[in-house]
């Protein structure tokens, strides 16, 4: 049977989820490790998102996190490699029903990191935004509940336009 689009109301609980999830790939990563960010619609709050606690670890050597792929299996995640993105590690935890994705990216890349960040904190300071896309992913979860692909494809244009302006966004903010 196909996987369910699952999109919900904004949950408080998904902070704390994330804390303590941080903290486990904190000690996986150690030193290699620089900063961490909570990403993803589940780290805007009043979202509605997939119940998916995205996260964003920022290490120093891209190269050395396929040695702490055993740690990573330990606390439940699938090691995925790099799976479509030149230079990220991706982990996924829960199987069918995922709970968690970690997105490891170096330090040097900032293009994909501040592409993440730039986004989380637009919607976090711009509320139309937040509705608007908010609004499109239960219509899409609605008409596609079993069709994960037509999901994603349905969002594509809108996201790749909000990426856009969060960009935009971002860079005139830094320039203050």
């Amino acid at each position: 049977m196909a996987q369910y689009v699952e999109v919900v109301a904004y949950r408080p609980e998904w902070r704390a989820v994330y804390e303590k999830e941080r903290e486990r790939i904190a000690a996986i990563l150690g030193r290699n490790l620089l900063e961490i960010h909570h990403i993803g619609s589940t780290s805007v709050p009043g979202l509605w998102a997939k119940p998916i606690i995205d996260i964003m670890p920022v290490v120093e050597r891209i190269g050395g996190v396929d040695r702490y792929n055993h740690g990573f299996e330990t606390i439940g995640y699938e090691c995925m490699g790099e799976f479509g993105i030149p230079g990220r590690r991706y982990f996924r935890k829960g199987g069918e029903k995922r709970t968690h994705q970690i997105h490891i990216f170096e330090r040097g890349n900032r293009r994909d990191i501040i592409r993440h960040l730039a986004v989380r904190d637009y919607l976090r300071a711009h509320s139309d935004e937040q509705a608007a896309y908010g609004a499109l992913k239960r219509e899409l979860a609605e008409r596609y509940p079993y069709d994960i692909a037509a999901y994603c494809d349905g969002k594509e244009a809108f996201v790749q336009a909000l990426e856009q302006r969060a960009l935009d966004w971002y860079q005139a903010c830094r320039a203050v």
